[in-house]
């Protein structure tokens, strides 16, 4: 719409100072002539647009023209700012031309210079990278999507959702929405997520009001609590994966864990990647189990 480009067009030549018909025309997918109409009806609305013909000229606002920003503090200015960069790490739509458009209405948006947000995993390709437009398509659009999931237990299953939010919770993102299979509303791990699609169906189900992922999660019987010894050598790896009242480190250098976990193969698998630096104290169970998938990984290499 011409409006919103007008008004983008502002934005642009402020956070730029001086530009050419040509790099406008590029920029917004318009003719040069186009760009010369707008540059017009910018004027007779009141903003300050100079024209200069020749090397070095080009399209400028009067200079000591700004944009009244008085109502958000720097501090609030430094706030938006990186919301736009977690935004930017999940390529949401649009947020490139936000962040444009900030720029041109802030001052020292160059301080936010110091945080960068990547949250794909070490080693990912662009391939794993969150479709979050697709999903913001579906929850705001109302339309039902499929996927194949993979539970903790690696069992795979064909969904059908209804997706009524999207949760980034404790290094992960979620999908709560209704499932048509289990006839409830459902939280779904992202990264187990594969083949999403998003169906032209259309529902109309909103998520209740009072609706909290803490509370959901809490429907489930509660875990029991292990308790974990880990050897000096893996240290580096407790602070970052355990909370630090769970962690308490004795006299002889080790350290004991209390967690709640589910006894559950996810579980057990990321015992094992902590190899010979973790054991099991209780409860006795968990030790038990742990043992058995040892011996069975053991017996591959007999």
């Amino acid at each position: 719409m011409q409006i919103e480009r007008l008004v983008q067009m502002v934005f642009y030549i402020v956070s730029h100072r001086q530009v050419t018909a040509r790099e406008l025309s590029e920029f917004f997918g318009v003719s040069t002539r186009t760009v010369y109409r707008d540059i017009d009806t910018l004027s007779v609305a009141g903003i300050p647009v100079t024209s200069t013909k020749g090397t070095g000229g080009g399209i400028s606002l009067m200079e000591g023209y700004t944009i009244d920003r008085s109502l958000i503090s720097r501090e609030e200015q430094q706030s938006i700012c990186q919301g736009l960069r977690m935004l930017q790490a999940v390529n949401y739509p649009d947020a490139e031309m936000a962040w444009h458009k900030l720029t041109a209405i802030f001052k020292n948006t160059s301080e936010i210079d110091w945080l960068e947000v990547d949250f794909s995993y070490w080693g990912s390709d662009d391939t794993e990278k969150i479709k979050i437009s697709d999903l913001q398509f579906a929850i705001r659009n109302k339309h039902v999507i499929t996927f194949l999931y993979f539970n903790s237990e690696l069992k795979k299953s064909e969904r059908a959702i209804e997706p009524l939010r999207l949760v980034f919770k404790s290094h992960a993102w979620y999908i709560v929405g209704y499932c048509r299979k289990k006839e409830e509303i459902r939280t779904f791990r992202l990264s187990r997520i594969k083949h999403l699609r998003v169906l032209p169906d259309l529902f109309e189900r909103e998520l209740p009001v009072d609706y909290s992922l803490t509370a959901a999660g809490s429907k489930h019987c509660p875990d029991p609590v292990l308790k974990l010894r880990f050897s000096p050598e893996i240290a580096h790896r407790l602070y970052d994966e355990f909370q630090e009242d769970q962690i308490r480190l004795c006299s002889d250098g080790s350290y004991y864990v209390t967690i709640p976990l589910a006894l559950n193969n996810w579980t057990f698998h990321y015992l094992l990647s902590f190899g010979k630096y973790v054991e099991i104290l209780e409860p006795k169970e968990a030790r038990t189990m742990l043992r058995e998938r040892a011996a069975d990984i053991v017996k591959l290499y007999q």
